[in-house]
């Protein structure tokens, strides 16, 4: 992985199903809330449109977004809440997961923002890595 990459991607261990479980768990074990886990493939295939598993979960900390949204000059990062990480199968049969760099992206803006996006992002990272 390099650093500086806005989109990371990783390869799974495991299959597409226990990957979305393996996930799920691990962000709650940290005390992340799991608001929603979307379902592109079955809303894609509500469209007509067939696409291999892909799914992206949603994952918050209060910690971290409770220190940025309770200023109203950084409300503005709500548009990147609450965290993701996406898990997909591709052709060759394998799980891969994927999820922003937030703490990349965060680090010309206000310093409170880039230090909590930076620490949920580390945070995300370690979720992500249970699985790759």
């Amino acid at each position: 992985m390099m650093e500086t990459q806005i989109v990371v991607e990783h390869q799974s261990r495991y299959d597409f199903d226990k990957t979305v479980e393996m996930l799920v768990a691990n962000a709650e074990k940290r005390e992340w809330k799991v608001p929603a886990v979307h379902d592109l493939q079955q809303s894609l295939a509500k469209s007509g449109k067939a696409v291999r598993p892909v799914k992206v979960i949603e994952i918050c900390k209060p910690q971290y977004s409770g220190q940025m949204l309770e200023l109203n000059h950084e409300r503005i990062i709500s548009v990147m809440m609450p965290c993701r990480i996406s898990v997909y199968e591709k052709e060759d049969g394998l799980t891969y997961i994927s999820l922003i760099n937030s703490g990349e992206m965060a680090s010309g803006l206000a310093a409170n923002i880039a230090r909590v996006m930076k620490e949920a992002s580390d945070e995300t990272f370690e979720i992500a890595k249970t699985v790759s």
